[in-house]
């Protein structure tokens, strides 16, 4: 009797030293992906197309796509807001300039851009795996959650650009900053020749 337990627990213990092997081997990759950010999302669009032409041609899994961009669309808002949000959390750390004199600080996103890459990925992988299930496949009225999730994503993003607009941030890296030189005063005082 005694050996029965003791199979049971090597057992386990294989079967976590496995999956401990797997999970750092898969963590691996992922690590080398990260410096190519345009394969990584070719691959995502990809994958969203695979996904899309799936469903148009079931014509179902409308309430799996639409819970699908209800998800998306939240990552995308945390993908352009800011750490640290100067409306609701006051904080010693960074905070986004709001006045021209302010000292420039960089804008730090809430979600990080290779996370959301990779919970959009992971998002779309699952839907797809739900799309071989029927029971996922709710009949539904696919218009009228189109039509929903389109007024959603117009509120949404309004409400963000607002809030871009009063904290004067741009969450897009438009290149470098090119150094113009010292601006001549409004005084109209010419430098001295010496």
């Amino acid at each position: 009797m005694e050996g029965v337990g003791g199979d049971g627990a090597s057992a386990a213990a294989a079967f976590n030293q496995r999956s401990h092997e797997l999970s750092q081997t898969f963590q691996y990759y992922l690590d080398k992906t990260v410096p190519h950010a345009p394969y990584r999302w070719i691959g995502t669009f990809v994958l969203a197309f695979v996904y899309a032409l799936r469903v148009y041609y079931l014509q179902g899994f409308y309430i799996v796509t639409y819970g699908l961009g209800i998800y998306i669309l939240n990552l995308l808002i945390g993908f352009l807001s800011p750490l640290v949000d100067p409306e609701l959390e006051p904080s010693d750390g960074p905070l986004l300039p709001t006045k021209g004199s302010d000292e420039f600080k960089p804008f730090i996103r809430r979600l990080p851009e290779f996370k959301f890459w990779y919970a959009i990925t992971k998002a779309f992988c699952i839907a797809f795996m739900m799309t071989f299930f029927s029971l996922f496949d709710v009949p539904v009225f696919w218009p009228i959650l189109l039509c929903y999730w389109i007024v959603l994503f117009v509120l949404t993003m309004k409400r963000q650009i607002m809030h871009m607009i009063k904290y004067k941030y741009i969450p897009f890296n438009l290149g470098k900053q090119k150094y113009s030189g010292k601006r001549p005063s409004a005084s109209g005082s010419s430098p001295r020749a010496d």
